[in-house]
């Protein structure tokens, strides 16, 4: 599917999983979180494990694979959509402007995704006077 008109982007701190939604279908790519193996000392803390710029360069990956959508819904159960919309108020004011919302949703399939994301963008466009 060629339609980049609507994005949702579903993450969580392990993976984002971007669909381009179209009126009777949808496509789905995932994109996963560089993981470090790196060895501490016992005494470090669990936090200072993880490398200080993995989330900097996922949040880069993520904007660079909806920076085609016209507009763009950001999804997911906890904090890192959050940290993401912070991320692009700071790097990327071109996708910031086509953030249409933020929503918690928590795990569901693809479909169920899908069809989140159709009725939001309807609800999106209709407010705006648009006719899907």
């Amino acid at each position: 599917m060629n339609n980049q008109h609507h994005v949702a982007v579903w993450l969580d701190q392990h993976e984002a999983r971007v669909f381009r939604v179209g009126p009777e279908s949808f496509d789905e790519s995932t994109l996963q979180q560089k993981a470090h193996h790196v060895r501490r000392h016992p005494e470090h803390k669990a936090s200072e494990a993880a490398h200080p710029d993995d989330a900097k360069r996922f949040f880069r990956d993520v904007a660079t694979a909806v920076e085609a959508a016209d507009e763009v819904l950001i999804l997911g159960p906890a904090t890192a959509k959050l940290h993401f919309l912070k991320y692009v108020h700071a790097h990327d004011p071109g996708l910031d402007a086509r953030i249409v919302g933020i929503e918690t949703v928590d795990h569901p399939t693809d479909p169920q995704l899908a069809a989140y994301a159709r009725k939001y963008f309807h609800q999106v466009d209709r407010m705006r006077g648009v006719t899907p």
